[in-house]
């Protein structure tokens, strides 16, 4: 019998972190969803409801010897995991690997992938008979779903709203003005330092036609979508029993990534209070260090391998298929990725090959 370890959410960082640690410990995924959500491609499914099928991948075939439970847990302790059905997962090690939710459709609201399935094929003829779509939130999720309406129909007028005087604060100022050549040439109209005054009197994602007030006078259209308000899972800290978390509802980690004051727990991806943006490339990352020290320490030696957030941030943000622009670390600092390399690490294929190979599926 070796090491048991309960990893706390099947995303990005938890199921590679399993996958990592399947052949030398015996693994336990607790997730309640019943597949992987490959969230990068929830906007493309959207507007491509036929695309969508290649969002959920099923958990049968991503752990050969540990197990997935289909539970949700309420609280943590350093022996183990307690789920919501009452019963108990003992371990050596716990991972904390619950991510966090977005709105829909950046982010699945259901467990279900059929239910998923069906709302977003429901959303995608809302928004296919609307002309007017507003966006509220001007970050790379409020920009990547502008690019992929536009990418299919060309002809609807999308109007995106921020508060925030500049796009994408935080990366060099190349990537912004490209940012903003190619929104003006696909016709979206950027309105930054507008904020709603108020509520849509519409659900988001729902056809029908409204006006809104924002701090730049009013706003006629006929759908809009909710592109901010970022939410950390991990309502089951909330007894303290583990860690205090941030105002945010992160939890502070060490080089190691160990939760403050444990040596048997570790938190990964977007529960963590890391100063880097919270992107499923960095989650896969510290998945690798835990990996590392978790299997040293189920040897008898000690864990050795750090993290240290890069100093220059990355990111790969398309436009639609063929459209956007990215940022990443070289040795003079930050370079400028153009359109052509963004579509062809991202923007055609979302990277879904990446995670059929992961789940078993390719």
């Amino acid at each position: 019998m070796g090491a048991v370890v309960a990893v706390i959410g099947g995303g990005y960082g938890g199921a590679a972190v399993a996958k990592a640690l399947d052949a030398e410990t015996d693994v336990v995924l607790i997730e309640p969803k019943d597949a992987f959500v490959h969230s990068a491609g929830a906007l493309r499914a959207l507007v491509q409801p036929d695309w969508a099928g290649n969002m959920f991948f099923p958990y049968d075939r991503l752990l050969r010897r540990g197990t997935v439970v289909r539970e949700r847990a309420v609280s943590v302790d350093p022996g183990g995991v307690t789920l919501a059905s009452g019963g108990r997962v003992d371990a050596d090690f716990v991972v904390l690997a619950s991510g966090s939710g977005y709105p829909f459709p950046a982010k699945m609201d259901t467990d279900s992938s059929d239910e998923g399935l069906a709302r977003l094929r429901a959303a995608h003829d809302e928004l296919a008979g609307a002309q007017r779509v507003l966006i509220a939130g001007a970050g790379p999720v409020g920009l990547e779903l502008a690019g992929e309406i536009k990418a299919v129909w060309p002809d609807k007028h999308v109007v995106i709203v921020d508060p925030a005087e500049r796009l994408v604060e935080g990366f060099m100022p190349e990537l912004r003005e490209e940012l903003h050549r190619q929104l003006d040439a696909l016709g979206v109209e950027l309105s930054l330092g507008t904020a709603l005054a108020e509520q849509p009197p519409v659900e988001p994602g729902r056809a029908k036609t409204f006006d809104v007030a924002t701090t730049g006078g009013a706003i006629t259209a006929d759908i809009w979508f909710r592109c901010y308000g970022v939410r950390t899972n991990a309502d089951y800290l909330a007894d303290g029993r583990v860690a205090v978390r941030t105002p945010q509802g992160r939890v502070r980690v060490t080089e190691t990534l160990n939760v403050e004051g444990h040596d048997r727990i570790y938190a990964i991806g977007d529960v963590t209070d890391l100063a880097e943006a919270k992107m499923a490339a960095n989650a896969m990352k510290h998945a690798e260090v835990v990996a590392q020290n978790i299997i040293a320490q189920a040897r008898g030696e000690r864990p050795t391998a750090v993290y240290r957030p890069s100093p220059v941030p990355a990111i790969l943000l398309p436009l639609g298929p063929n459209g956007g622009v990215g940022q990443a670390p070289s040795p003079d600092g930050p370079s400028l990725l153009p359109a052509e390399v963004i579509s062809e690490y991202k923007g055609r294929e979302l990277l879904v090959g990446r995670f059929a190979e992961l789940f078993g599926t390719a």
